[in-house]
C-alpha cells in the first residue's frame, strides 16, 4: 500500500503526523509525496481557525476529484483536532472513509484496514529535516474563551522524564536541534505525581531541560510556543549560561496588550505588565535573542483604544516577529457568546497594523544581526542553496557550494 499524507496546523500536529507515519512505515507501507502515486491519503487537520478547516474541507475535495495511483479511486482518512470535533460535515466529505479523533497511531491505522500487533511510541526520526520535533505533553487545562482546540484535545497529559529522554537520544542520531513541543509546554509535568527518586520531586519542564541536556548534549534544544510568565528561573539560567544547548529564542503568546480584554480572553495567569517584566528582564541578559507572539486582532468588545495598547506594547518590547491572526469565531468557544462583535473592516485594518509593525520589527532585527556570527542548523535545501536557522530563528540562505556539510555549523547573518 501507498499512503500520502498532509498535516495542517502546529508543530505537536507535525509530530502526531511523524509517529503515525512512522507506524505506517513500520508495516511496510510505502510513504509517497506524491497523491496520484498513492492508494490511500491520511489528513491530519487542525481547528484553530475557521479557515483552517475551510482548506482542509478543499484538499479533500481535491484528492477525491484527483484520485490516486493509476487514476484509483483515492480514499481520505482524516484525523486530528478538526476530526474530534467532527459532527458529520468532515465524514460527509467526498471519499473520506474515516474519521478519526485525535491521534493514536493504531487507530488511524485500523481505520486505514491495517490492524498492527504493536505500535512503537517512540519516535525514532523526524522526516527530511535536520530539525526533529518531541512533543512533551498533549492537552491544557486552561480554557481560553477563543480556543477550539482544548476542546479537542483535552486535559493536560504530560509524558514521563526517562521516557523523553530515550526519545530525545534516539532523534539526536538524526537531528542537530530538537524541538519541544505541545499544547500548553510550560505546564509540563503538573498532571504528574511528584517523583520520589528526584531532588526536587515534582517535575517540571526546566528539570526535563536539564535532563535532557544532559542526556545529549550535542544537540541544540528550542522550546516552542511557551507563556513568558512560565519561563521559571531554570529556564531562564539554561537561556542565559548554555547558549548552545538551548537556543535564545522564545515564543510568547501575548493575544493583547490590554488588560480587560485578555481577561475576557480567559488569560487569567498575566497582565501585560507582568508579561512585559519577564521577557524585559531576559532580554537584559541575552546578547542575542529571538521573541516572537501570537496577536489575535479584533477579539470580541476590543475597543480602538485597546488595540492602540496592544500596539504601544509592540512596539515597546524588543520583538523579532510576530504571528497576527484576525479573529475566528469556533464553533464551542466561549468566545462565541459574549457578544460586542467587532466589525470586520475594522479586524482587517487591527490585523495590517499588527502586521507592519511585526515586519518593521523583524526587519530592523535582521539589520543589527547582520554581518554577526550565529550558530545554525540546516532546516532546508533546495534550488542550489540550503536554509540555516539561527539560535534566534533567523533564517539564512547558502549556495550549496558554500555549505561545509556539517548539520549544524557557524554561520554569518546575511
Amino acid at each position: 500500500m501507498n499512503v500520502y499524507f498532509h498535516t495542517f496546523g502546529c508543530k505537536a500536529n507535525q509530530y502526531d503526523t511523524a509517529l503515525v507515519r512512522q507506524a505506517f512505515a513500520d508495516q511496510g507501507v510505502v510513504v509517497v509525496d506524491d497523491p496520484a502515486a498513492a492508494d490511500l491519503a491520511v489528513v491530519n487537520s487542525c481547528t484553530v481557525t475557521h479557515e483552517s478547516e475551510a482548506k482542509l474541507g478543499r484538499l479533500v475535495r481535491r484528492l477525491a476529484r484527483r484520485g490516486g495511483r493509476g487514476g484509483s479511486r483515492l480514499e481520505t482518512v482524516v484525523m486530528g483536532c478538526a476530526a474530534a470535533r467532527d459532527g458529520g460535515a468532515i465524514a460527509a466529505l467526498p471519499n473520506v472513509r474515516a474519521v478519526v479523533g485525535g491521534a493514536d497511531p493504531a487507530q488511524v491505522l485500523e481505520a486505514a484496514g491495517i490492524k498492527a500487533p504493536r505500535v512503537d511510541a517512540v519516535l525514532r526520526r523526524f522526516p527530511a529535516n535536520a530539525r526533529g520535533w518531541l512533543k512533551i505533553q498533549d492537552g491544557c487545562d486552561e480554557h481560553c474563551t477563543f480556543c477550539a482546540t482544548t476542546i479537542a484535545r483535552g486535559a493536560n497529559r504530560s509524558r514521563g522524564i526517562a521516557e523523553l529522554m530515550a526519545e530525545a537520544t534516539a532523534l539526536a542520531e538524526h537531528h542537530a536541534e530538537i524541538v519541544l513541543t505541545g499544547v500548553h509546554i510550560g505546564t509540563y509535568g503538573q498532571d504528574r505525581s511528584p517523583d520520589p527518586g528526584r531532588a526536587r520531586g515534582q517535575s517540571t519542564l526546566g528539570n526535563l531541560l536539564d535532563a535532557l541536556i544532559t542526556a545529549v548534549p550535542h544537540v541544540r534544544f528550542r522550546l516552542s510556543s511557551i507563556e513568558a510568565t512560565e519561563v521559571d528561573d531554570t529556564i531562564a539560567r539554561l537561556l542565559i549560561e548554555a547558549p548552545a544547548h538551548l537556543a535564545a529564542h522564545l515564543h510568547a503568546p501575548l493575544q493583547s496588550g490590554a488588560n480587560r480584554i485578555l481577561k475576557r480572553m480567559g488569560r487569567h495567569w498575566y497582565t501585560a505588565e507582568s508579561y512585559r517584566a519577564r521577557l524585559e528582564w531576559l532580554a537584559e541578559r541575552l546578547p542575542v535573542f529571538g521573541l516572537g507572539a501570537d496577536i489575535i486582532a479584533g477579539f470580541p468588545g476590543e475597543s480602538d483604544a485597546e488595540h492602540r495598547q496592544t500596539v504601544a506594547l509592540v512596539d515597546e518590547l524588543p520583538f523579532t516577529y510576530l504571528h497576527v491572526f484576525p479573529y475566528s469565531e469556533r464553533p464551542g468557544a466561549a468566545a462565541g457568546r459574549l457578544g460586542e462583535r467587532v466589525l470586520p473592516g475594522a479586524i482587517r485594518e487591527r490585523a495590517r497594523e499588527l502586521r507592519e509593525c511585526g515586519a518593521a520589527k523583524a526587519q530592523a532585527h535582521r539589520t543589527r544581526r547582520r554581518g554577526q556570527r550565529a550558530d545554525g542548523v540546516v532546516c532546508g535545501r533546495g534550488d542550489g542553496q540550503v536554509e540555516v536557522l539561527t539560535e534566534d530563528y533567523l533564517s539564512v540562505y547558502l549556495p550549496t557550494h558554500e555549505w561545509n556539510g556539517r548539520p549544524r555549523f557557524e554561520v554569518t547573518v546575511r
